[in-house]
């Protein structure tokens, strides 16, 4: 487990699958900017017994605050000559976004992937509207690198994302509790 000062992240467990199965197949938690697509149940099983949503080229973790899961956090590579890793996050009950979790998750990870894994730069995919989440970036001492148009499909239509990046030696003075 990572802990931070508000919320801890873990592996997922067998026991949470009901609860994240009905949350991944409620897409009116997605909010405006996360992907919408649907897998079914059965494969979402598998998926967990084949590898306990963590590989090592990949992984999901939950988000914990108050003992209650309240989002996941995942990583996963890009392409396989660049030396980084995106990472993804999503919070499930709107009452409990603008709060500093996710911010708090990123952090967090962001230490643990550069601690443990052979990676330069983790980076980050922002839809161009989306300001909290361009906020979360920020605040993790995500650098905006530049637009990808129309390089993401959502909502019927191809829309333009931002990237924004963390390098290692930038993660340095990156302090999880902030």
């Amino acid at each position: 487990m990572l802990t931070g000062t508000n919320v801890t992240l873990r592996p997922i467990r067998e026991a949470d699958l009901t609860f994240l199965y009905d949350v991944h197949q409620d897409l009116s938690n997605r909010g405006d900017y996360f992907p919408l697509q649907l897998i079914s149940e059965s494969q979402f099983i598998k998926d967990f017994r084949d590898t306990g949503f963590l590989t090592p080229e990949r992984g999901t973790l939950l988000i914990i605050r108050d003992n209650a899961i309240v989002g996941r956090v995942q990583y996963y590579p890009t392409v396989s000559y660049l030396g980084e890793i995106e990472l993804g996050y999503h919070i499930f009950d709107r009452t409990q976004r603008g709060k500093g979790i996710a911010s708090e998750a990123i952090r967090l990870l962001a230490r643990y992937l550069f601690d443990t894994w052979p990676v330069n730069r983790l980076r980050l995919i922002i839809h161009t509207d989306n300001a909290a989440s361009r906020r979360v970036a920020e605040k993790c001492l995500f650098r905006h690198e530049g637009t990808s148009r129309r390089a993401w499909f959502h909502g019927g239509r191809f829309q333009d994302v931002e990237v924004y990046a963390l390098l290692r030696e930038e993660a340095a003075s990156l302090d999880p509790a902030t």
